[in-house]
């Protein structure tokens, strides 16, 4: 059983994530020019919506006496983000389509050891989340076929070669591939993770 503290320190890393996740999509914005129109709406939309879900966690994590920053976290996020900075299709490639969609993956059974801990409040959360990130990694998706489209790059060996290049981490299961399938991803891709041949 998760202790009250253990439960913080989960709120508190997911609430780092969904901070790093605001500032991905400004960056993607400020970083990126001359893309089309619809580029920047659609950042912007993800930049709102990880907004709210770092608000909802940090007020759930207040609630249960603990603040934004009481605790250590990671930055892979943000470190993926500074190793693409200088190619907006690697950037698409491997922070949306790569790290984030793994939140789609471990979201699940974050939310299930949150509903074991009887902490429903914070289950609702992660509900949302995840309906949420389905749709950014499909903007991810639409934005890194539109590049491959236009740079007349094949998506699935660009994406392969891209993760070797930046050492992405290894994708390793167990994948939602009802969640992955939703973010627009092909069989090809689902079926080249099944493999262990996605990285």
């Amino acid at each position: 059983m998760i202790t009250p503290e253990g439960r913080a320190i989960l709120i508190h890393a997911l609430a780092h994530i969904e901070f790093n996740a605001i500032n991905l999509a400004l960056d993607a914005i400020w970083r990126f020019p001359g893309m089309p129109r619809e580029y920047y709406a659609d950042w912007l939309q993800v930049a709102d919506e990880e907004a709210l879900h770092f608000t909802l966690l940090a007020g759930h994590l207040q609630a249960q006496g603990y603040a934004y920053g009481d605790f250590p976290a990671h930055n892979s996020l943000w470190e993926m983000a500074a190793k693409t900075q200088h190619d907006i299709l690697a950037r698409i490639a491997l922070v949306p389509r790569t790290m984030e969609a793994r939140g789609l993956d471990a979201t699940p059974q974050v939310r299930a050891k949150l509903a074991q801990a009887k902490d429903m409040a914070a289950a609702a959360i992660l509900d949302i989340i995840l309906r949420d990130e389905i749709g950014h990694v499909a903007i991810g998706n639409r934005w890194y076929n539109w590049l491959c489209e236009q740079r007349r790059l094949e998506p699935v060996a660009t994406y392969a070669r891209l993760a070797a290049e930046y050492r992405a981490p290894v994708m390793r299961g167990p994948f939602n591939l009802e969640a992955r399938r939703a973010a627009g991803f092909s069989e090809l891709e689902l079926a080249a993770l099944g493999n262990g041949t996605d990285r």
